[in-house]
């Protein structure tokens, strides 16, 4: 079997929701979305599905279309939840994940969605925060997902601080951070990369308690996600 980044990945994502926890994702939000079908069809069953459209646990949604947010989520959804309900919910403290993104990330957990460059002359304008900038301050465990990483992407010091604080994980392609004492600290190392290769993409200084390296995908696992994602729309941003 193949260790593709991409189902790795999907896998680590997946293994971060528990039973029972209200999890989110946003538009474009491929890999966090079959994640989070993954973690509901193993070890999660519990777990409520909640994303832009609105749909509640959407029932083996058939992935038609290469959309995270169009009407497969709601077509067999349970109940119904719209976005505005679900911000109140985190504002509340109800909301125990929400998979979110950003363009760059500093060890401090500060994210950059808005410009690069000065903000009254930037080089690159950008959508800004939208959701996230509500999101990350009010959810329990605020987890980002990237697919790049590079010394433009996690840098000493962000060009803009869109968001900041209560980041609990960043997933990358070559590892996964978390946030240990204020700090994103080295948690994991996928067994596709190593630690020089993380430490030259990466604009801050690399520190780690211990090395560990992320569990590949099972058999079952990979079985699940061809289930889910038979079209492989959780690959797709790497072709």
């Amino acid at each position: 079997m193949s260790n593709r980044i991409s189902d790795i990945m999907v896998c680590a994502m997946a293994r971060l929701i528990k039973n029972e926890n209200t999890v989110f994702h946003g538009v474009s939000s491929h890999m966090p979305m079959i994640a989070t079908m993954l973690a509901k069809a193993t070890h999660a069953p519990d777990a409520v599905h909640l994303n832009i459209p609105g749909g509640v646990d959407p029932q083996t949604p058939n992935l038609r279309h290469y959309t995270s947010a169009g009407s497969e989520l709601t077509d067999s959804s349970i109940a119904s939840m719209p976005l505005s309900q679900i911000f109140d919910l985190s504002m509340r403290g109800g909301l125990d994940v929400a998979f979110l993104s950003g363009v760059q990330f500093d060890n401090r957990g500060n994210v950059n969605a808005s410009v690069i460059g000065d903000y009254n002359k930037p080089k690159v304008k950008m959508p800004g925060g939208a959701g996230s900038a509500v999101l990350i301050p009010t959810v329990k465990t605020a987890i980002i997902w990237r697919t790049k990483h590079d010394i433009r992407t996690f840098v000493k010091k962000v060009d803009f601080v869109t968001t900041k604080g209560n980041v609990k994980y960043i997933i990358t392609p070559l590892c996964i951070f978390k946030m240990y004492e204020g700090e994103l600290i080295l948690d994991f190392i996928h067994p596709t990369s190593n630690i020089d290769e993380i430490a030259a993409n990466t604009e801050f200084d690399i520190r780690y308690i211990d090395i560990k390296y992320t569990p590949l995908p099972t058999l079952a696992e990979m079985n699940i996600l061809n289930q889910i994602d038979p079209n492989d729309y959780r690959n797709i941003e790497f072709k």
